[in-house]
């Protein structure tokens, strides 16, 4: 007789989570590309200032001018828990699944396997679109608030997270809306530039709310500066749909010396209340660079189905199965502790309210 293969085995749980498609984020998959899973619930962020110091001039006696080091700081934080399960009851593995053929002479057993699949799948997309708002706001915000929750309508403590001192130094403030008269939209982006450059971070991109980037498009001196026979090579601007669903490459400017990429962000998500909401303001922009900041993950601690003890896993995505008998209920549990950061501080320069 074969062997039979428990499906409901953390083995193959795992197997199952590590196969599922990824779900492809634009703030998580670009700006957030270092990813560390920690074996321990809190994880450790070390946040190092930039260092744009010189060397000193010695005399030719002396052994040389020792150049203290510069520092950083560390912060240990617990990542919060994303828990999201499905249900699946006795009847459902009887009936037919969305999509299967009506004749299909599928069994219970394959079915649960098909399903459990499917499951998972969800539940990882519902975790990947919340690591991408935590990304988000923490680009936006320099810091991070998170509404825990006890059951589906019971809100528990909130949870917050900074990565700055009394006052976040990630923001800019311009004197006239771009798109008014008398405003400097080149002007502000350089200066955007120079607040990161000055600290020895790189600026390559330039993230723009919806009506911003209609906007600029409109701004009478883009215009002229694109025009090839004005004598003055600014960039280019060719518009291109991107995997990133509500992402748009538009083109490279050239703020001063600063050639950066301009990323038109329409991306919207659904909150807790179900309200559907811009997962980057429509008025904002953002000067800051790919690989700018780090996505850490806590251990989870749980009983594994089968098993009397329990056992702490260190990954990205933690698979549990439970089982009610009594009512047969199975329940699919994926779980995560992620916490986006940046990797050095303030690597990220934004400015609100600029069009309107």
């Amino acid at each position: 007789m074969a062997n039979e293969v428990n499906i409901y085995s953390p083995r193959y749980l795992a197997e199952v989570v590590r196969q599922t498609p990824a779900v492809h984020t634009y703030f998580r998959d670009t700006f957030f590309t270092n990813v560390k899973t920690f074996a321990t619930e809190r994880v450790d962020i070390d946040l190092v200032k930039g260092d744009r110091r010189m060397a000193a001039f010695v005399h030719p006696r002396v052994g040389g001018k020792v150049l203290k080091a510069n520092g950083y700081k560390t912060e240990s934080y617990k990542p919060p828990l994303i828990n999201p399960y499905d249900v699946t009851t006795a009847d459902q593995l009887m009936t037919r699944l969305p999509g299967e053929d009506l004749y299909s002479g599928m069994t219970p057993a394959q079915r649960a396997a098909q399903k459990l699949m499917e499951e998972y799948a969800t539940l990882n997309d519902a975790t990947t679109r919340r690591e991408e708002w935590m990304c988000a706001q923490t680009m936006i915000n320099n810091a991070c608030t998170m509404q825990t929750y006890i059951d589906d309508k019971t809100e528990g403590e909130k949870l917050y997270v900074k990565f700055f001192d009394d006052a976040s130094d990630h923001t800019y403030t311009v004197a006239t809306k771009w798109n008014a008269t008398g405003g400097d939209f080149f002007g502000d982006v350089k200066a955007m530039c120079r607040k990161l450059s000055k600290r020895g971070l790189r600026a390559a991109d330039l993230v723009l709310g919806s009506d911003v980037a209609d906007a600029i498009l409109d701004m009478e001196k883009v215009q002229k500066l694109l025009d090839r026979n004005s004598g003055i090579i600014i960039g280019t601007i060719d518009q291109e749909l991107s995997r990133y669903d509500g992402v748009v490459y538009m083109g490279t400017l050239n703020f001063g010396g600063f050639k950066l990429n301009l990323i038109s962000v329409d991306e919207t998500y659904v909150d807790d209340e179900g309200k559907v909401r811009p997962q980057f303001p429509k008025t904002d922009a953002l000067v800051t660079a790919p690989g700018c900041g780090h996505l850490m993950y806590g251990a989870i601690t749980q009983i594994n189905y089968g098993d009397t003890k329990h056992t702490t896993i260190a990954s990205r995505r933690v698979p549990k199965f439970s089982l009610n008998q009594e009512n047969d209920l199975r329940k699919t549990i994926l779980k995560a502790r992620p916490l986006a950061a940046p990797h050095n501080y303030c690597p990220w320069i934004r400015v609100k309210n600029v069009v309107g």
